[in-house]
Order: C-alpha cells, then sequence, then structure tokens
C-alpha cells in the first residue's frame, strides 16, 4: 500500500478519534451537565453553573468536535497539527496543576498519559505528512 494512503488513514483515524472523545463528552454535557461534573467528583450547586458546563464543554467541545470532522476531511495536516496543540495544552495544563497543586488522581493521571500520547502521535505524522514523499518512502 503507498506510504501516502497510509499516513492519510492514520491520521484520519487520529484526528477521529480526538472528534469522537470530545464529542461524546459534548453531548453528555448537553444532556447532564452534571454527569461531565461526576467524572472528577465536582457538584454543580446552580443554573449558572449548569449553564457554563453546557456551554464549555457541550457548546464549545461541540464546536471542536465539528472542526476536527472538517479538518479530517477537508485538510488532515491542519487537522493533526490542531490534535497536537489541543492535546499537547491539555496535557501542560494537566502538568501545571502536578507542579502547582500536588499529584493527579487516576482520572487525571490517565488523561495526561492519553493526551500526551495523542501529541506525540499527532505531532509525528504532522511531521510525516510535512515531507516530500520520495523522502518518507525512502526512509519507510
Amino acid at each position: 500500500m503507498n506510504s501516502r494512503i497510509i499516513m492519510g488513514v492514520l491520521s484520519v483515524i487520529v484526528i477521529g478519534i480526538t472528534a469522537l472523545g470530545i464529542g461524546m463528552v459534548s453531548i453528555m454535557a448537553f444532556i447532564n451537565p452534571q454527569s461531565v461534573m461526576d467524572l472528577v467528583g465536582v457538584s454543580l450547586p446552580n443554573t449558572d453553573a449548569y449553564s457554563s458546563i453546557r456551554g464549555v464543554y457541550g457548546g464549545a467541545g461541540m464546536a471542536i468536535c465539528i472542526a476536527l470532522v472538517y479538518l479530517a476531511i477537508s485538510n488532515q495536516k491542519i487537522g493533526l497539527l490542531f490534535v497536537a496543540l489541543l492535546c499537547g495544552l491539555y496535557a501542560l495544563s494537566r502538568t501545571i496543576t502536578i507542579y502547582v497543586e500536588g499529584s493527579l488522581g487516576e482520572f487525571g493521571q490517565q488523561w495526561l498519559i492519553i493526551e500526551s500520547s495523542m501529541c506525540i502521535v499527532a505531532s509525528l505524522l504532522y511531521y510525516l505528512k510535512s515531507m516530500p514523499e520520495k523522502s518518507v518512502l525512502q526512509n519507510a
């Protein structure tokens, strides 16, 4: 199979997994914002809190999900860069938390590994897609 086709399939998979994860949380937030906060053991105290979680995790999350799907179809290279930035900044946020507030719980540790891995994979695919095809074939 042609390396360009393999790179395209892998790119769609990485972008798609990211979109799927964000999309699932977004749908949860629209339906029941408290269910999203239950993942980290936080209780929402009032309607403004519900509205904020619906807006950030639901609305903004769905916008990110839609953008990722669009990029998977129209511009995988930019989609990979977006995934690398998004996951990398999530991982950075968790790392800052470790240094400022202390060690993460099981949930945070698991997601730090997932987000770091997705950042690395997306960055690697972005790099490989940036190389001329002849270089990719010679290095494979």
